[in-house]
């Protein structure tokens, strides 16, 4: 599969139709949180995708980072989750990342050299972009508790430092 094959899937699992925003915003609280747990832990497993396939130097930082951020913001959120005496909840859209993503792997998995890394970069774009966009404009409005709230906007940060960062992967490999 192409680079701008695999960034177009990674943008539509969770853009999709109109439909699908409207309904993630009516998502509570828990089932966000579950959202982006889900996210997160998809993009650490590309990242390590692309530890096991890569040989490029700045792919490797790139994913080594993903691994280090996402992680944190997963252990953070669980911690406050702890606080809260709360558990996340499952729903549809975290089980249409989980189904998408899997679709991604396996495009992602049958590339090497170059063609990997820059469908790895290219999807790593597109992931984010649609991940904070979701998070900004849709999560972030409706999230009812100001403590997940404060997480998400610090975590929203981080991640858009990440898009800029694949962004720039994006151009350097072209």
């Amino acid at each position: 599969m192409k680079p701008l094959a695999i960034a177009f899937l990674a943008v539509s699992m969770l853009t999709g139709t109109h439909a699908v925003a409207q309904d993630a915003a009516t998502l509570n609280d828990l089932e966000i949180a579950h959202v982006a747990y889900t996210a997160d832990n998809i993009d650490i497993r590309y990242a390590h995708l692309a530890l096991a396939l890569t040989s490029s130097p700045e792919v490797r930082t790139f994913a080594e980072t993903m691994i280090r951020d996402h992680t944190a913001v997963n252990t953070a959120a669980l911690d406050l989750l702890a606080k809260l005496d709360a558990q996340a909840q499952d729903n549809f859209l975290s089980r249409t990342l989980n189904a998408n993503a899997e679709k991604i792997i396996d495009d992602l998995s049958a590339l090497r050299g170059v063609e990997f890394d820059r469908a790895y970069a290219a999807n790593e774009l597109a992931y984010h972009q649609a991940v904070n966009g979701l998070v900004e404009n849709t999560f972030l409005p409706n999230i009812d508790n100001a403590e997940v709230k404060a997480l998400f906007e610090q975590g929203l940060e981080i991640f858009k430092v990440h898009e800029g960062h694949a962004g720039n992967m994006v151009k350097a490999l072209k």
